[in-house]
């Protein structure tokens, strides 16, 4: 008996839609659907991320993260259309529904689609992938943390994570240090003062260069110092240096790192590193003084 009640308590019609009367027990059902395919949609992700990081290359687990995370928001679409049809919804009526919200777009969704559009193309084209370290023409800079279908999560050398709307990459400007090589050459400016000899000066460039742990040797990628302007008080050399992947992504702490080297060389070497400074020259001659009373 107390079961009859129960199954007519959850059976008790709260309302139409269509044909179908809407009761707890189906609202429960609609649940149980949306779990499951929660659940199954997060098991499958990671699962198949798993296996694609042990037996695949970086830029296939990247394009295989890609369709991973496109085919979640497939599976969640058909579990949105299988929930509507168990509601009693007509799913032939869904063009009207997308007309609506086509207007809907034109009126005030335009960033939330071209984002999500992006977001495929991203994943799509395999032109950003995670780990990857970027530059975008806003000035954010860092590492790709996360690319979602709405945005991208970008770390900083700072551990500041900024969520950048998927459309900047797509209609902006983007430097990818990391896109297909891990190297990177990076200009690193000094001076000297006038005078001093350029063979020490390069010398004590390419011993910073060579203290450095991650800055290339090989044929083709040597360190080199270069002499690149008569500045107004100093001789502005370069050491150009080509760094491995672990230098590239920090390219302020990488500068900073040298600069300290090269100052050392220099001292060591006793070559003067120049201040600003300006020549007064005094015409010769005779200068006349007037006094005035009080």
């Amino acid at each position: 008996m107390d079961s009859q009640i129960l199954f007519d308590i959850l059976s008790y019609p709260m309302g139409v839609i269509g044909n179908t009367s809407i009761t707890p027990l189906r609202l429960a059902g609609l649940v149980l659907i949306i779990s499951l395919t929660w659940w199954v949609s997060i098991l499958l992700e990671r699962k198949l991320v798993k296996f694609t990081y042990d037996h695949q290359s970086d830029n296939s687990q990247t394009h295989i993260y890609g369709f991973i995370r496109l085919g979640r928001y497939i599976v969640w679409m058909i579990s949105m259309m299988i929930g509507l049809n168990y509601l009693g919804f007509d799913l032939g009526s869904l063009a009207f529904i997308g007309g609506a919200f086509g207007i809907g777009i034109g009126l005030g969704l335009q960033n939330i689609f071209s984002n999500f559009a992006s977001g495929i193309i991203i994943m799509l084209e395999r032109t950003l992938k995670q780990g990857d370290f970027i530059d975008l023409q806003s000035g954010v800079m860092g590492r790709v943390s996360e690319i979602g279908m709405r945005y991208t999560r970008i770390t900083t050398n700072d551990n500041v994570d900024i969520i950048v709307p998927n459309s900047e990459f797509t209609t902006g400007r983007v430097i990818n240090w990391t896109m297909n090589n891990d190297t990177r050459r990076i200009h690193v400016p000094f001076g000297v003062a006038y005078g001093v000899d350029k063979d020490k000066v390069k010398e004590a460039g390419l011993a910073a260069a060579a203290k450095l742990k991650g800055v290339l040797h090989s044929q083709g990628k040597e360190p080199d110092v270069w002499l690149v302007k008569f500045g107004d008080s100093s001789l502005d050399f370069e050491l150009v240096v080509w760094l491995d992947r672990a230098l590239s992504v920090t390219p302020q702490i990488t500068q900073a790192k040298l600069l300290w080297l090269i100052e050392s060389e220099l001292r060591e070497r006793g070559l003067e590193i120049p201040f600003p400074q300006r020549d007064l020259h005094i015409r010769s001659g005779v200068l006349s003084v007037k006094h005035l009373d009080n």
